[in-house]
């Protein structure tokens, strides 16, 4: 039966478009770049495994160094637990009783599983499904500036903090944020006033989480945090690279894409539609970049067209059957659309890798 999965070997211009491909060598320089920095400066790191959903991926991040993976979802956590990893942050709230069904019999297979609370509804149901037997680790999320979930004042993670550490069947673990970019000194003053407050009380606050890609290489001007989580650095995209996060040579992942159509002198078509490079703009106005024609524009998509003003280049722009490549805005979501994530070194196949967490959204 004919497959579109490419063979180890196979020149990346013969590969079915539109596909996701990753560049080994940028990749493998993204982690040790990362897993450095963190070192240099003494803290740990927990890669998000959001970004690219692949167990291999996550493997060679934890041999580089890192302490444990960052989840979002229980499904997603069940599918690194099945691959043997044991130290697993979810860090979403979790509620309801079919949820936290399965939150516990992950608990009860994984060595070192915690999860994030930031209302006392959540932390309840928490405490109602574990017990003192092998209590849960609750971290408090608290909002520093992201303007997404977290209390908002350290008293009130102080308090959150006190509920927890009452629960025979949990355990407080410390405090986590996901802060707005270039947020550092907010969340030192959050942290660090928490952390004063937990210390009147006579709480124990063992870990302190900061995240995020765009700042992951200021995480030391956060000095009071213990660990940063980060997803998007192991690619890198066209945001990271507007955040000055990286530069182009940093991008790991490029979309294939094929000219299917030049109906007018100045549009294009290729086959790459929502269903390959995400509608999600990030602020851009377009919907990725292509390599080499950077003044193209992919200015709307379809489910399996994306519609290019190649008004910059007229009859310069790759002609019909040519093969492109795109830098997405956000290669996390487009890690999500595909089944296999094709991986090359020097434009040759490397291998083909199962996206074993795809759709784990629940």
């Amino acid at each position: 039966m004919y497959s579109p999965w490419p063979e180890a070997g196979t020149p990346l211009d013969q590969v079915a478009t539109p596909m996701p491909v990753i560049d080994e060598d940028r990749l493998a320089a993204n982690i040790r770049r990362t897993q450095a920095y963190c070192e240099e400066h003494g803290k740990a790191f927990r890669p998000h495994i959001k970004t690219h959903k692949i167990v291999s991926v996550a493997q060679a991040q934890r041999d580089a160094g890192a302490v444990g993976l960052n989840c979002q979802k229980i499904s997603e956590a069940e599918v690194f637990a099945d691959a043997g990893f044991d130290d697993i942050l979810i860090t979403y709230n979790i509620l309801g009783a079919a949820k936290l069904r399965r939150l516990r019999a992950l608990h009860e297979r994984v060595a070192h599983l915690s999860v994030v609370a930031d209302s006392a509804v959540t932390v309840e149901g928490l405490a109602g499904a574990f017990d003192a037997a092998r209590p849960l680790t609750v971290l408090v999320e608290c909002d520093t500036g992201g303007k997404r979930c977290g209390v908002q004042t350290p008293e009130a993670a102080a308090a959150l903090a006190e509920r927890i550490a009452a629960s025979p069947a949990l355990r407080f673990g410390g405090l986590l944020t996901y802060p707005a970019p270039g947020g550092a000194e907010a969340i030192e003053a959050f942290l660090s006033g928490t952390m004063a407050l937990l210390a009147a009380k006579g709480l124990d606050c063992p870990v302190r989480s900061s995240g995020g890609s765009p700042d992951l290489f200021k995480a030391h001007l956060v000095p009071s945090a213990t660990e940063h989580r980060a997803g998007t650095y192991v690619y890198n995209d066209r945001s990271m690279v507007r955040a000055g996060h990286c530069t182009r040579a940093d991008l790991a992942m490029h979309i294939l894409a094929t000219v299917v159509s030049r109906p007018t002198e100045n549009r294009a078509v290729l086959d790459a539609g929502s269903k390959a490079l995400t509608s999600d703009l990030l602020g851009f106005s377009d919907y990725g970049e292509i390599d080499g024609f950077e003044e193209a524009r992919i200015l709307s998509l379809s489910e399996e067209h994306a519609v290019v003003d190649i008004s910059a280049y007229g009859a310069a722009f790759p002609p019909i059957g040519s093969v492109v490549r795109i830098v997405p805005n956000h290669t996390c979501v487009v890690s999500n659309l595909f089944d296999r994530m094709v991986f090359h070194r020097g434009g040759i196949v490397t291998r083909v890798e199962d996206v074993a967490a795809r759709g784990t959204v629940w």
